[in-house]
C-alpha cells in the first residue's frame, strides 16, 4: 500500500471515528436534558426550596469527578444520568421563584428559547467549519476561575451590578466553551462521548441559568 492510500485509510478511520462520537454525544446529551427537565419538573412539583437546590448542587459536584473517572467503563452511563439529574432537580426552585412571577413562565421559554439558538447555531459553526479552537482553552480557563472568585465574593456582598456581570460574563464564557468542546471532539481531542456529553452539557446548563438570570433582572427593571 502506497504512502497516498495509507493516508487516506487514516483520514478515512478518523473521519468515522470522529462521527461516531458526536452520533453518540448528541444522542447522549439530548437523553440527558430531557431527563433534567423530568427531574426539574419533579423539584418544581414537589417545591423544593433553595436549601434542598444547594445539596442537589452540592451533590452534582462531587459527580462530575465521579462521571470522569467512570467515563471509560460501563457504569458511565448511568454516572452521566445521575450527575444531569442532580443538576436538573438543583434548579427547581429557581424556576418555581420565577414561574411564581407575573411574566416569570414567559422568561423561562424566552431563556430555553435563547440557549437553543446559542447552542444549535454556535456547534453548526464548530461543526461545519472545523476550526480548531483550542487557542481560546486557557482564556477559558481563566475566566472561569474570575467568575467562580466573583461569584463567591458577591454572596457576602451581594452588589447587583456584580451579578449582572457575572451572569453576562457566564453566557460568554458558556458560549465559547460550545466552540471550544465542540471543536475538540470534531478535531479528534476528545474521543470519549460521555466525557464529551458532560462538557456540553454544564456548557448548556450554565448558559441557561444565567440567561434566565439576565432576563429576570432586565425584566425586573420594566
Amino acid at each position: 500500500m502506497s504512502y497516498n492510500q495509507t493516508t487516506q485509510t487514516g483520514h478515512i478511520g478518523h473521519s468515522v471515528e470522529v462521527h461516531k462520537v458526536l452520533r453518540n454525544t448528541y444522542f447522549l446529551l439530548a437523553m440527558t436534558l430531557a431527563f433534567s427537565a423530568v427531574t426539574a419538573g419533579i423539584s418544581m412539583a414537589m417545591n423544593f426550596g433553595f436549601g434542598m437546590g444547594l445539596v442537589f448542587t452540592l451533590v452534582a459536584f462531587g459527580l462530575i469527578f465521579v462521571v470522569q473517572k467512570k467515563a471509560d467503563s460501563a457504569s458511565g452511563i448511568f454516572w452521566v444520568f445521575a450527575l444531569t439529574g442532580c443538576l436538573g432537580a438543583s434548579i427547581g426552585p429557581m424556576l418555581n421563584r420565577f414561574a411564581a412571577t407575573a411574566n416569570g413562565p414567559e422568561l423561562i421559554m424566552q431563556a430555553l428559547g435563547l440557549t437553543a439558538v446559542v447552542f444549535f447555531s454556535l456547534s453548526a459553526y464548530a461543526l461545519s467549519s472545523r476550526k480548531d479552537f483550542s487557542f481560546m482553552g486557557n482564556f477559558l480557563f481563566v475566566g472561569l476561575i474570575v467568575v467562580i472568585v466573583a461569584g463567591l465574593a458577591n454572596i457576602f456582598f451581594q452588589i447587583p451590578a456584580l451579578h449582572l456581570a457575572i451572569n453576562a460574563a457566564v453566557v460568554m464564557i458558556m458560549s465559547g466553551l460550545i466552540l471550544f468542546d465542540t471543536s475538540r471532539i470534531v478535531n479528534g481531542g476528545e474521543t470519549n462521548y460521555i466525557r464529551a456529553t458532560v462538557g456540553l452539557y454544564l456548557n448548556i446548563f450554565n448558559l441557561f441559568t444565567s440567561l434566565l438570570q439576565l432576563l429576570g433582572i432586565m425584566g425586573s427593571d420594566d
